[in-house]
């Protein structure tokens, strides 16, 4: 027994030194990312991450180059500023890095242990629900059925507008508001057929609710997502998360419960069966084929994931879009002018105009390019070993796009810090590739692509043909963004409205 003892002193110590060793000559035979050098134990390069965070990784990039090796806490960060390098990622390497990171405590409390399509691994069960959502609610073919929706929105909208201005003695209006209802009660409808935003009804005021109270606690850091050995420093977010998910639980089951009853009444006959029914019955129906895989827990993971991809992101970019118009007077009154010539004055902008009014799209993607609703998009992580830009990337590894930077950077776009919005005229979006991706590309590309356009087109060209816009006391708007991971105002747009002359005869009659 001594003599087995004594042997494991010595055998121990030599398998480690051994180990080592090996390790070391392996990661010579690497090509490894360039990496800052200041690499701290534990907390890694998170002390030279400043806000605003999308700008630091923009200079770390210009510093080390477009393809970076980082360390957030105990987790390896691959940090992508160049569009060849996202190119190589997000289509070469597609598979390899169509994960998500796993540990994020938020992640496992409230998208219910990663099986969201935002947050669940690349697998069976994330591509049956990234094919729910793309054919049943976002595919071209439904979105063109619920165009109503997308119109109503805006006529209430415009008549909130109009209400606001002519019944003030104040003609200065805060816009974030007005989009954010739009673009909010467009989701509600087509997932529960009523509008939860604007109204007064206490059905609405705590579903909102819910709603704002899961985005907090979503954008809330926890430390032990990158360092678990610290995790016990996130108890009390623990608890918080744990009490959300019981009162979230409650809201979300009155809702479901409430469509239930409805689908009884109305059966699969009838005329109610020739209209478009809301998206939470067309899944109540698969749970009653497939009751086993389409439990309550899953439908909800689909339903608030749709609501969290539409909250902030259309309202965002309407707020920067309106800001740089107010900003140009130049482009909004070309803007005008095309939406003059094309629609005219006796009849309200449709979304079958959107196709016919390039320079309003132009207006658009200008907007996405300079203001990225995320900045960087949501993480991806490696399921093997990999390489990117000939350098070897480890499995396990955090990909981290600065599309900001690619989409800001003076060697791809000519002068980049100007609202041009003519630089995208004859330009088609495939031509465009890797250097403008606002919203994301790949298998893990948002689905809601298609919708977002539609209601961003719509209502900032509605504004554009009804309303005379104008900065207060002639003064630019104020662009500067707020502290955060989204890119938003750190002042609100408020703008000068008035009802536009040519349009008084129409918008008398609304």
């Amino acid at each position: 027994m001594e003599i087995t003892t004594t042997y494991l002193y010595y055998i121990l110590p030599l398998i480690l030194i051994l180990y080592l060793f090996k390790s070391h000559l392996f990661r010579k035979s690497q090509k490894w990312p360039p990496s800052p050098a200041t690499c701290l134990p534990i907390i890694g390069h998170f002390h030279i991450l400043k806000e605003p965070f999308h700008q630091t990784l923009a200079n770390l990039a210009n510093q080390y180059g477009p393809v970076l090796s980082l360390r957030f806490g105990s987790r390896p960060v691959l940090l992508i500023s160049s569009p060849a390098a996202a190119e190589e990622c997000l289509s070469k390497n597609d598979v390899v890095f169509c994960n998500r990171p796993n540990g994020f405590l938020t992640a496992k409390h409230l998208a219910y242990d990663y099986t969201s399509l935002i947050w669940a691994p690349y697998g069976p069960h994330w591509r049956n629900l990234r094919r729910i959502a793309t054919v049943e609610i976002l595919s071209s073919h439904r979105l063109k059925l619920l165009s109503g929706i997308r119109s109503d929105e805006v006529k209430l909208m415009i008549k909130r507008l109009l209400y606001k201005v002519c019944g003030s003695s104040s003609d200065v209006i805060e816009m974030k508001p007005l989009v954010y209802d739009v673009s909010m009660n467009v989701m509600t409808r087509m997932i529960f057929g009523k509008r939860y935003y604007g109204v007064e009804d206490e059905e609405g005021k705590k579903f909102s609710e819910m709603l704002a109270k899961m985005l907090i606690l979503f954008n809330d850091a926890c430390i032990g997502d990158m360092v678990p050995c610290l995790r016990w420093l996130d108890r009390w977010k623990a608890r918080r998360l744990l009490k959300f998910e019981a009162e979230r639980g409650v809201v979300l089951r009155e809702l479901m419960e409430e469509h239930r009853e409805k689908l009884k009444v109305e059966g699969g006959d009838g005329e109610l069966s020739m209209v478009v029914k809301p998206f939470i019955q067309v899944l109540l129906r698969l749970q009653e084929s497939e009751p086993e895989y389409y439990k309550d827990e899953i439908i909800f993971c689909i339903i608030l994931d749709l609501l969290i991809g539409s909250s902030d992101t259309s309202s965002e970019s309407m707020e920067w879009a309106l800001s740089l118009l107010v900003n140009h007077p130049q482009v909004l009154n070309k803007a005008k002018t095309e939406i003059k010539n094309h629609v005219g004055y006796d009849r309200l902008l449709e979304e079958s105009d959107l196709n016919h009014l390039p320079y309003l799209r132009c207006i658009i993607n200008e907007t996405l390019r300079m203001y990225p609703p995320a900045p960087n998009l949501v993480p991806h992580e490696s399921s093997k070993d990999c390489t990117v830009g000939g350098y070897y990337i480890q499995r396990g590894t955090m990909l981290q796009i600065n599309l900001w930077a690619i989409q800001n950077d003076p060697k791809i776009w000519d002068d980049p810090t100007s609202f041009r919005p003519e630089r995208f005229e004859g330009v088609e979006g495939h031509k465009i590739g890797y250097k403008m991706m606002p919203f994301g590309s790949g298998r893990r590309s948002c689905p809601g692509e298609g919708l977002a356009i539609r209601v961003i087109g719509l209502t900032i060209g509605s504004l554009i043909q009804c309303f005379e816009l104008e900065s207060i006391d002639h003064k630019l708007v104020d662009m500067t963004i707020a502290s955060g991971f989204n890119l938003q105002k750190a002042e609100p747009l408020r703008v000068v409205v008035r009802p536009c002359p040519s349009m008084m005869n129409l918008l008398d009659q609304m």
